[in-house]
């Protein structure tokens, strides 16, 4: 999988969202979006980074406060 995989993946999803609004207006898609992606990026780095946060934040190019406050955020274990 490249970044381009990503890309296409998140635009097919917006598409389907959008063919589901059927008509309604879309309200808040920019923070529905993060938290669709965001919180299974950082349970994913945290598990491959054997739940050490300071390593986890380095792969995410996060500062370790940031990545705290992001799990407290999304309530990961």
């Amino acid at each position: 999988m490249n970044k381009c995989d990503l890309a296409n993946s998140v635009k097919l999803s917006l598409d389907q969202y959008f063919k589901d609004l059927d008509g309604e207006p879309p309200h808040a898609i920019y923070e529905m979006v993060l938290g669709c992606i965001e919180k299974p990026l950082l349970e994913y780095t945290l598990q491959y980074a054997g739940g050490n946060q300071s390593k986890a934040a380095e792969i995410l190019g996060l500062n370790r406060n940031t990545l705290r406050k992001k799990i407290q955020q999304y309530n990961i274990e």
